[in-house]
């Protein structure tokens, strides 16, 4: 088992605490999902930017997946798959020096018209977390959330 750079190996004895490497890996995990739920009840999702290259995402995801609809559930089976992970894999390497973390793992709702919840989010990457929630936002598709919190606010208005 490699757990670091290419023939590095693992060994048990000197390893750290895994238990408590996970716990630390849920928190931050936990805490990016609160943070972008709570920012899409202040904001329509439509108008925030998640980060400085969000049109560079978005440009090099449409063309590298055009079949990926934005509007329907994730097939988690299909992203995962032998073929998927290699054309995740060469999204994904595009950013190794653009964004921080871009291979750190988080949680993904599967389908835009719902909450997080156990049965609605996926694990994924945050580039793929990045690349999805983009084009979501993009579509309009996560402004029900804010227009759900503020419910007086005019649609029209920015």
């Amino acid at each position: 088992m490699s757990l670091g750079p290419s023939g590095a190996s693992l060994d048990p004895e000197q390893a750290e605490n895994f238990e408590d490497m996970e716990k630390q890996f849920a928190v931050k995990a936990v805490r990016q999902m609160t943070t972008y739920w709570a920012l899409l009840e202040k904001m329509r999702g439509s108008k925030l930017r998640l980060t400085r290259i969000d049109d560079e995402i978005y440009e090099h995801f449409k063309k590298d997946f055009p079949d990926f609809d934005p509007r329907e559930t994730i097939n988690e089976d299909v992203m995962k798959s032998k073929q998927g992970k290699e054309r995740w894999r060469n999204f994904l390497m595009a950013y190794e020096k653009k964004v921080d973390d871009y291979n750190f793992g988080t949680i993904l709702r599967a389908n835009p018209r719902f909450e997080y919840g156990e049965k609605e989010t996926i694990f994924a990457v945050r580039m793929q977390f990045y690349a999805i929630e983009i084009t979501r936002n993009r579509e309009g598709l996560n402004d029900w959330i804010f227009e759900r919190e503020n419910p007086n606010e005019d649609k029209s208005q920015p």
